[in-house]
């Protein structure tokens, strides 16, 4: 069975790298509208790491992952 999840990496104002990842995404995204929803959240705000604030957009990726399940 294939899942798939979408990372979206920031940097905070401390310079530290943060990833928030939100599994099964909508099918094509395009990848405006990732950028749009990461450009939001950054305004909007709303996460805090150690003490620091998401200040940058770096990137996002779709992660694709299939399982197999081994029987004996």
């Amino acid at each position: 069975m294939a899942e798939s999840k979408i990372q979206m990496n920031f940097k905070t104002s401390g310079n530290k790298k943060v990833s928030i990842s939100v599994d099964n995404p909508k099918e094509n995204l395009t990848s405006e509208e990732i950028k749009n929803v990461m450009d939001s959240i950054v305004t909007a705000n709303i996460f805090d790491y150690k003490g620091e604030s998401l200040a940058e957009v770096v990137n996002a990726k779709i992660i694709t992952t299939e399982t197999e399940e081994i029987t004996f």
